[in-house]
């Protein structure tokens, strides 16, 4: 029992959080309104910069270099990632209700995860050099193509300031890229570089516990939906049917990263890499646009539990199926 809530303790609070913050949204909504100390900044802001600081903090650059001298691989996940899946998705929303169709887009153009693309990469028997350059290539040019994603996929129909290509580049790049480019340079330092290796699994720990304070805020604000009689609520059927989608577009472009990573002749590690980082979707981004754009985190908080499942029962396959190393003579 202790080592399943062990392994199993982010679904469980994922699961809890959502349930708490849906339920008691009336009572709960005066922390969505809460500011950063001695400034006008959003709390939700402050914790998306931490977050993704210390997502960032244990990521070694010089898996980067290594996976930047064969960079094809890299190259063809990152379009799996932004190029095909959000075309997928965009077809596949129009089977689902508006505000639950606009959840999913905005899932979609978020940029890869910055932590279990290369966690499952690496389980599989992958190339987790390419997972990570792919990581931090999407999440350092999403402050682009997020929002120019959003803006051809919803048109006009979403009539929100935060739309604005300016206003959403600005925001990602002072949310997403500032704090990843700061620890970076923190890591220049190599006694940090050395203990945030080392300290690696407790700044994952903290990051997944600031990534729950922001479901929670997602959760309230889909709560205060709920309960408003003049939004329309969606029905079980609806439910299921997004959920259905976004299994099938994340199952999809791991096949597609696959066969198009066999018809390019990448070695099989490689073909893992793209499988995986091309379609593996970040929940931090995906919940601060849901939030801002007033659209459902319900298929963005989906897609990242059904990629995790889904993904361990692949990568769990792929190291079964993985070829035994030849017996020297």
């Amino acid at each position: 029992m202790k080592k399943f809530l062990i392994q199993r303790w982010f679904l469980i609070a994922l699961v809890a959080v959502l349930a708490i913050g849906t339920c008691f949204a009336k009572q709960l909504e005066p922390v969505t309104k809460l500011h950063f100390p001695g400034t006008a900044m959003p709390l939700r802001s402050v914790i998306v910069a931490v977050v993704l600081f210390l997502m960032a903090f244990p990521l070694e650059a010089s898996a980067m270099w290594k996976a930047m001298r064969r960079p094809w691989p890299p190259l063809l996940a990152v379009v799996v990632n932004v190029g095909l899946l959000p075309l997928l998705a965009w077809g596949v929303s129009f089977g689902l209700n508006a505000d639950l169709g606009g959840g999913l887009l905005v899932a979609a153009a978020t940029p890869c995860t910055l932590a279990s693309a290369a966690v499952w990469t690496r389980r599989a028997g992958g190339n987790d050099a390419v997972a990570i350059l792919v990581t931090i290539i999407t999440n350092l040019f999403c402050f682009i193509v997020t929002p120019l994603w959003l803006l051809v996929m919803t048109g006009e129909s979403v009539d929100s300031p935060e739309l604005s290509l300016a206003n959403m580049s600005t925001k990602l790049g002072s949310l997403v890229v500032l704090p990843m480019f700061a620890a970076q340079l923190l890591r220049r330092y190599k006694p940090l570089g050395i203990w945030a290796t080392r300290e690696k699994l407790t700044l994952s720990v903290l990051a997944q516990c600031g990534l729950l304070s922001m479901v929670m805020f997602g959760a309230i604000r889909t709560g205060l939906g709920l309960s408003d009689p003049t939004q329309p609520n969606s029905s079980i059927f609806d439910l299921s049917m997004m959920l259905a989608a976004v299994c099938f577009v994340h199952t999809a472009m791991l096949c597609v990263g696959v066969y198009l990573a066999k018809a390019a002749r990448f070695s099989r590690e490689d073909q893992i890499a793209v499988a995986f980082a091309g379609s593996q979707k970040t929940l931090m981004v995906g919940l601060l646009m849901a939030i801002s754009l007033q659209v459902s985190i319900l298929p963005m908080v989906a897609y990242h539990v059904s990629q995790l499942f889904i993904d361990t029962l692949i990568a769990d396959r792929f190291r079964a199926n993985q070829p035994e190393a030849p017996i020297a003579a």
